[in-house]
């Protein structure tokens, strides 16, 4: 009997992805089930970036692209938008351009972590982060946030052991939407310094950012700072382009170089064309991203109304990204048909099976009493959506058989 290695063989399906897939599913069979799952934009990729995409296999860019970390072209793109949009300076050997953000973390995870090391990850966490670590054979540390969803450096300074390596930290969040100010983010810079651990700093969702919120890249803070942060970020959120796979980490030579010779060893360079489109992207216009991002905030305060009012319960509101994350506590002992919610995958189950809704259950997020709503769909469909979680709740009744 083939046998696979005790670090792949413990890792967990992805929750998201399989809400997607069920999803679907269900939509190839001709039922009308509204999806709140999916973690991309329903909007289509902007033309500017596809017609650089149709021009670079035109013109028969189409071969491997070397280095495997990306061509100096897209490269400088990516230093030029760290200069711009976040006061960050590299250079070409500092940046690594992968087959999107999540391989970025892949490699990153592979390149600093060891077998028995340890990955704070705080929670809610999106649901990949404890399973790559796994995949290494480290070990992920759960450290929980406070009301607001945010880290508090004391809680941080605890959980660190001699066998702690790094910090994951992703600002915008997902799942809550949570953005750290700079104050915050100062607070857990200077516990990093003290105790000497590395920070893995997801930026995926920098753009979509609401009110007065606004984007700061732990990394930004001092030199010092900078010296020990991997900087993850990508086109897929703020571009719509999650199918063209591209990610990019930015952080010391010496580490950057280590993860360019991962890639080079693994997947080799990301599509040429999509580093065509990402190029475009970058040094285009950026209207576009405004646009979604105007419409995404529209979306974010109808969603956000709508569930506090089914839910009868005060809801965080995000502060970025595109996820609404409900506490639906208050439905556990509840039950339908004599069938009992007694979990948040109970409750995502009956919303499918009675509702036609499909929504994420908090479990893979390490938040058991919570479900996740992506508000990446129309504001009929949310509606339509919410019309529906409505009704399926009232129908939930405390007696047995109710």
């Amino acid at each position: 009997m083939i046998r696979v290695s005790s670090a792949i063989g413990s890792l967990s399906a992805s929750p998201t992805l399989a809400i997607t897939a069920k999803a679907k599913q269900l939509k190839a069979q001709g039922i009308d089930v509204v999806a709140f799952g999916a973690g991309e934009p329903d909007f289509d990729t902007p033309d500017h970036i596809k017609d650089a995409a149709i021009a670079a296999i035109r013109e028969g860019y189409t071969k491997y692209v070397v280095p495997s970390s990306g061509s100096p072209e897209i490269k400088d793109a990516i230093i030029d938008k760290f200069k711009r949009d976040n006061g960050l300076v590299y250079e070409r050997e500092q940046i690594v351009v992968s087959c999107g953000a999540k391989h970025s973390l892949f490699n990153a995870f592979h390149g600093l972590l060891n077998p028995g090391d340890e990955a704070i990850i705080p929670a809610p966490y999106w649901v990949s982060y404890p399973e790559q670590v796994k995949s290494v054979g480290a070990e992920p540390v759960t450290v929980y946030t406070d009301a607001t969803f945010k880290l508090d450096p004391g809680r941080l300074k605890a959980a660190i052991t001699p066998k702690t390596k790094l910090l994951v930290l992703n600002s915008p969040s997902n799942p809550t939407g949570a953005v750290y100010s700079k104050a915050e983010l100062e607070s857990i810079a200077e516990v990093v310094l003290e105790t000497g651990i590395a920070i893995i700093s997801d930026e995926i969702y920098e753009k979509i950012i609401y009110d007065e919120a606004r984007h700061v890249s732990i990394a930004a803070l001092s030199d010092a700072m900078k010296t020990r942060t991997i900087v993850i970020n990508g086109v897929s959120k703020s571009y719509a382009m999650t199918g063209w796979r591209i990610g990019y980490a930015a952080g010391p030579k010496e580490v950057m170089t280590a993860l360019g010779r991962l890639q080079d060893q693994s997947t080799s360079n990301p599509t040429s064309i999509s580093q065509k489109a990402t190029i475009a992207a970058l040094r285009g216009e950026q209207s576009c991203v405004q646009q979604m991002v105007t419409e995404f905030d529209a979306r974010r305060k109808l969603i956000t109304a709508r569930a506090s009012e089914i839910f009868g319960i005060k809801i965080q509101p995000p502060a970025g990204a595109f996820y609404l994350f409900v506490d639906v506590s208050g439905q556990f002992g509840r039950k339908h048909n004599g069938k009992e919610i007694r979990t948040a995958s109970d409750f995502a189950e009956y919303l499918l099976e009675e509702a036609k809704v499909a929504v994420v259950p908090g479990e893979g997020f390490g938040a058991a009493q919570y479900i996740r709503f992506s508000y990446a769909t129309s504001r009929e469909l949310i509606n339509k959506g919410m019309d529906r979680i409505e009704e399926a709740v009232k129908k939930l009744g405390k007696d047995t058989g109710t």
